[in-house]
């Protein structure tokens, strides 16, 4: 016999004191390792004050719930995986930026760097698939492999996440600025300059995207 997924205080009588036979248990029904049934969690929250902040009017108080959503998002209990994360700060930003060094080192002091750049600046079409790569990584890693839990929360201009832009922005910044002072690259032929950031752009974007998400 299985229990139902509610279930009434000792005594009760009625539907929440049922007891299901084996293959009647509901299918939305799911139990934890100790029998319980899953209740809700930190991201059923967030959806909650999420349609919270679209019902309110009022500034102050729209305000007051995205510093709840943060504060929420602080308050997590430690995990690696399968925590609510939003936003783009300092912190995330400092956790990029090491993540694209982390990766992205190698890829500076590299020759191949040079000669796959090379390539692809004379070959448009390979350039733009290596920077399609890129963002695509990135959207990967962020949105679909479900490391955490990202959502989109005051995007800029209403549209474009700033999470995504920075974990992109940051490893861009970097790669031009280390490949610039270490003469990695030669600005005298910006195309050819652009095609070795963009390759050297690769790992880095993901290195950025790992170092934002995995915390530590």
């Amino acid at each position: 016999m299985s229990r139902r997924g509610e279930r009434g205080t000792d005594g009760d009588a009625g539907a929440d004191d049922e007891w299901y036979s084996e293959g009647e248990v509901p299918d939305d029904v799911t139990w934890d390792w100790d029998g319980e049934a899953d209740g809700p969690d930190m991201s059923d929250l967030f959806d909650e004050l999420a349609e919270l902040e679209e019902t309110v009017d009022d500034h102050e108080e729209r305000e007051q719930v995205r510093e709840t959503m943060r504060m929420m998002r602080d308050v997590q209990e430690p995990a690696v995986f399968g925590r609510v994360v939003f936003g783009f700060d300092r912190s995330d930003a400092a956790e990029a930026l090491l993540g694209s060094l982390l990766f992205g080192i190698p890829m500076f002091v590299e020759g191949g760097t040079e000669e796959v750049g090379d390539f692809i600046a004379v070959r448009p079409h390979y350039f733009v698939l290596t920077n399609a790569l890129t963002v695509a990584l990135v959207i990967g890693i962020l949105y679909v492999a479900d490391f955490q839990d990202v959502r989109v929360h005051n995007p800029i201009l209403g549209v474009l996440p700033r999470k995504f832009l920075g974990v992109l922005t940051i490893p861009l910044l970097t790669a031009l600025v280390v490949m610039t002072a270490w003469g990695r690259v030669d600005w005298a032929e910006p195309w050819f300059a652009l095609g070795q950031v963009s390759v050297a752009l690769v790992p880095m974007a993901i290195g950025s995207a790992l170092g934002d998400l995995l915390p530590g």
